[in-house]
């Protein structure tokens, strides 16, 4: 008698094992790819812009973001994002962002992830 419930038992582990499994793996999954896919879209077809229209460039240029994506996290690619479009902006605004310290670094970390995705990629 002992022997089905045994039986259940170790099925009902074995499920409950697996559901856990899948939902740690999505979890982590989740934590790596914090890039929505309009940036990752955006990051695209920039790099494809500078790097010539073809299957190649698609290629390379995907692995770049999905290495970018693995070395530094969304929001710090964010700062690093908004640090290149305002030191665009003339006068004193723009000076703040090309001069900050803060947007120095960012700006250094995503430079330092392109460069590892470049060689990784190209």
């Amino acid at each position: 008698m002992l022997r089905p419930i045994v039986a259940v038992l170790a099925v009902f582990l074995a499920g409950l094992l697996a559901v856990l499994a899948g939902t740690t793996i999505s979890a982590r999954a989740q934590e790596i790819n914090d890039y929505p896919t309009s940036a990752r879209a955006e990051y695209v077809f920039g790099c494809m812009k500078a790097n010539g229209e073809s299957r190649q460039s698609i290629e390379q240029c995907s692995c770049s973001i999905d290495v970018v994506a693995s070395i530094i996290p969304y929001d710090r690619y964010v700062t690093a994002e908004t640090v290149l479009s305002m030191a665009q902006v003339r006068g004193n605004l723009g000076g703040q962002f090309r001069s900050s310290e803060q947007a120095a670094n960012a700006l250094n970390d995503l430079r330092r992830a392109q460069a590892e995705a470049e060689v990784r990629c190209f």
